[in-house]
C-alpha cells in the first residue's frame, strides 16, 4: 500500500490508521465503475466500507491497483456522507 501525502493528511484529519485503510480494501465493496487514471492503463476504484475506527460512518478509499508490481496506490480517504 502506497498512500499519497493527501491520503495521509485525510487519514490524520479523520483519525484513521493504515489498518483501517487495509480493512476497507479487504472488506469493502466497489459499487461504481472504475474511472481511468491519469496514468494510461490504470484505473481508480472507489472502495466503500466501515472500519474499526470510523464509528458508524462509512469511509471511501480511492485506490489505484498495480497488479504487475503487486501494489495499491491510495489516492484519498474520505467520509461517504460528507
Amino acid at each position: 500500500m502506497i498512500p499519497t501525502r493527501h491520503a495521509l493528511a485525510q487519514m490524520s484529519d479523520r483519525q484513521l490508521f493504515t489498518g483501517d485503510v487495509l480493512y476497507i480494501l479487504k472488506q469493502g465493496f466497489v459499487l461504481d465503475d472504475p474511472r481511468e487514471s491519469t496514468r494510461p492503463g490504470f484505473y481508480k476504484y472507489n472502495v466503500v466500507s466501515r472500519s474499526p475506527n470510523s464509528g458508524s460512518r462509512t469511509v471511501r478509499v480511492v485506490a489505484i491497483p498495480d497488479a504487475e508490481r503487486c501494489e495499491v496506490k491510495i489516492v484519498t480517504v474520505m467520509w461517504v456522507d460528507d
